[in-house]
């Protein structure tokens, strides 16, 4: 995949509700990746992919990760999130191509930052994640991923190998035409921080966490 870096003229003039506005170099930790930037003309976000490598149309190793403030920028040990972010990156520089699609507007499922505070806050009283989202009258997920089928679509990419332990995800992107050739597990160790969070995501949100057998001893 080559493209010229900078702001994309022929995009920019061809307005839709996803515009590629710009494309940079972003070297990290990780190794080499390429920013592009959108604007969801649709909801206001401004969004990111990275891309490292060239990834090709098919069989991209790709990772759709929903905005965790907490866990990506401050290391809360209260869900997995910053470690899979951190893992996803290491996963794609070390498969030599990918993408990871960052989406902004997701925090804390959907539901935005103060209200997933909130709903911390009742967890820390004893409710679970399902629970305290509901008794804050806010569904459980309202994350929406056609954003993220759109990003991809602009990337030519045309089916995934998509990182994730969430068959949401996976429902989401078929639905938008992008097609899921393999889900590939992104499982972290748990801690007695999030074990509870963890445990209540695969036997209330269907998520597939084979790895929390081994981990009954955690509270």
């Amino acid at each position: 995949m080559t493209e010229k870096i900078g702001v994309l003229g022929k995009k920019a003039s061809q307005r839709t509700d996803v515009e590629r506005v710009v494309v940079t170099p972003l070297p990290t930790g990780y190794g080499e990746f390429r920013a592009f930037g959108y604007f969801d003309h649709e909801r206001g976000d401004e969004q990111v992919a990275l891309v490292h490598g060239d990834p090709g149309a098919e069989g991209v190793l790709t990772r759709l990760h929903s905005e965790c403030l907490t866990g990506d920028a401050f290391g809360s040990r209260h869900c997995e999130c910053g470690d899979q972010l951190a893992s996803a990156l290491a996963a794609v520089a070390a498969a030599g191509s990918g993408v990871v699609v960052y989406l902004r507007g997701h925090e804390g499922r959907g539901i935005g930052l103060l209200a997933k505070l909130r709903a911390m806050a009742l967890q820390a009283e004893g409710l679970d994640t399902v629970e305290a989202n509901l008794a804050l009258g806010l569904p459980v997920d309202a994350r929406d991923y056609g954003v993220a089928a759109r990003i991809l679509e602009d990337l030519g990419v045309r089916s995934v190998r998509l990182m994730s332990n969430n068959p949401l995800k996976r429902e989401a992107l078929v639905r938008h035409g992008i097609q899921v050739t393999e889900q590939v597990p992104l499982l972290i160790p748990p801690c007695e921080s999030n074990i509870t969070y963890l445990r209540t995501k695969r036997e209330r949100m269907d998520h597939v966490l084979p790895h929390l057998d081994a981990v009954a001893h955690l509270s």
